[in-house]
């Protein structure tokens, strides 16, 4: 079983500066002369964390992190203008010319994976192969099944929480309803809507219960941009058109790629990561027995470890 690589620092930072007002954070660790890999964090909205740098073998990977618009360390914090799925991609692209990278390789999950897909089909040249967890096609299902009905049927005492804050009468849209006080001017209202909001997918992230994710999840700084990005994502389809990605595979053609899901995922279920894999013929499609959506559940970190690695041999 394989675990973590040990925890790393970075030996460069940048501050990043693209369409204003935002300004991103990027940083590289493990080899300047390795094999680029870009983690592409979840949410929208989540941001990095230090364990991030850690599913490469630092001796042989250029291990890239970067906070989206809006998420982490970029600034300014949970900013939504110019915040879209297109922008994301071009700033993706313009990361990869100020660090002088030719090829690199995707490692994205949740959201994540969202983004990478999209980066490749629209950069197919640019892309070594794809390490992605938890599928998310942001199809409007998708986004139904967790924040309207699906996931409250496996989580009815979670789900009383999450809309706990929304009266009774806007209950029918809860994006929607979630949008308007994320984005309201009352503060105690935006702060409690996003802990609320940040806190369900928190809970629902893993297969048993983590204090540990459940805690990050709540953590204001994070709830904020979490919750205002991701909902301001998908009140607007996450700025693509339906099913664009199955639509656009094609585009993978010749990229190697690892699919790695957890059976029990219910942020994100199995099926996306299925239709995916069938209609992805370059693809490798593990399916991790004992995990939900996190990647730091053990059997999750084993196959996305052994997946870096054996994207070296591939690459090589």
């Amino acid at each position: 079983m394989e675990t973590l690589y040990p925890a790393i620092q970075p030996y460069v930072i940048h501050s990043l500066a693209v369409e204003p007002p935002h300004v991103l954070h990027v940083e590289e660790s493990g080899n300047p002369q390795g094999v680029p890999v870009l983690f592409v964090h979840g949410g929208p909205g989540a941001g990095c964390e230090p364990y991030h740098r850690c599913f490469y073998d630092p001796d042989k990977y250029r291990i890239i992190l970067f906070d989206q618009r809006g998420a982490g360390r970029s600034s300014p914090h949970a900013e939504l203008s110019g915040n879209t799925t297109q922008a994301l991609v071009a700033d993706m692209e313009v990361i990869r010319q100020h660090l002088g990278v030719e090829q690199w390789v995707l490692f994205g999950g949740s959201w994540g994976s969202t983004l990478s897909l999209v980066y490749a089909e629209t950069h197919p040249e640019r892309v070594l192969g794809l390490i992605l967890r938890g599928i998310f096609l942001c199809r409007q299902k998708e986004i139904d099944w967790f924040y309207q009905s699906g996931a409250s049927k496996i989580f009815p005492d979670y789900w009383q929480d999450f809309i706990k804050p929304i009266p009774e009468a806007e209950q029918d849209d809860m994006v929607k309803a979630y949008y308007r006080r994320l984005t309201g001017d009352d503060e105690v209202a935006r702060m409690a809507a996003a802990k609320a909001w940040s806190i369900w997918e928190g809970r629902a992230a893993t297969l048993q219960p983590r204090k540990s994710v459940v805690d990050h999840f709540s953590d204001s700084f994070t709830a904020f941009s979490l919750a205002r990005i991701e909902a301001h994502y998908f009140i607007n389809n996450a700025f693509l058109q339906e099913n664009q990605i199955l639509r656009d595979v094609e585009s993978l053609k010749d990229i190697p790629g690892t699919i790695i899901q957890g059976r029990y995922d219910l942020i994100c279920p199995l099926e996306s990561a299925w239709e995916l894999h069938q209609c992805w013929h370059d693809s490798d499609l593990y399916i991790i027995g004992d995990a939900g959506h996190s990647a730091t559940e053990v059997g999750t970190v084993n196959a996305l470890v052994k997946a870096a690695r054996k994207m070296l041999k591939r690459i090589e």
